[in-house]
């Protein structure tokens, strides 16, 4: 999928993605191996995707926004949720009992957030936020993109400026770990 734009049309674009991979493990055999790559897809897919809100997105929802604190602090919340359901698929094989069971309530949550903010908070950025501003943040989400994590690291600061520093630092460690196990490829 093509990505560019302002940070709406990026971060709708990752989600689009993201509902694609779902749709891919639905369709994979039910303890197969596919089902763990497509897992790791959506991990690797979503990590990046919430690294690159908390540290950009979420700040400016804060500045500009009516009640910013109150949305950002909600949109944040849902991602620890989600991060932890990674965290315990990460450690989980596809013919676990409880694998399946763990990726609908992933799918669940994320669903549940996806619609929150491309039908509450988007277009309240889409009506307050100028232009400009919503272009340069979809470029800084690219660029955190290519450098934030790709594994769950639920006890990582999910506020600048402590993310700011650490995402980088973690991302490196875990593409050396994904190289090395080929996982993501």
């Amino acid at each position: 999928m093509g990505h560019g734009g302002d940070v709406i049309q990026e971060l709708t674009t990752d989600h689009r993605e993201v509902d694609e991979l779902f749709g891919q493990f639905e369709d994979a055999l039910p303890g197969s191996p596919d089902r763990k790559r497509l897992v790791d897809a959506i991990t690797i897919e979503l990590v990046r995707h919430s690294v690159a809100e908390e540290m950009h997105l979420y700040p400016a929802v804060r500045e500009h926004l009516e009640e910013g604190d109150a949305l950002a602090d909600k949109e944040i919340a849902d991602h620890a949720r989600v991060e932890q359901l990674l965290k315990d698929l990460e450690e989980r094989e596809p013919d676990d009992t409880d694998f399946d069971r763990l990726v609908v309530k992933l799918k669940t949550e994320v669903t549940s957030h996806v619609d929150d903010e491309e039908n509450h908070l988007f277009p309240q950025l889409r009506n307050h936020v100028h232009s400009y501003v919503l272009e340069s943040l979809g470029e800084k989400v690219r660029e955190a993109k290519k450098t934030a994590p790709t594994r769950p690291h639920p006890a990582a600061p999910s506020t600048p400026p402590a993310n700011r520093l650490l995402a980088p630092g973690l991302g490196l460690v875990d593409r050396a770990r994904d190289y090395v196990t080929g996982r993501g490829q």
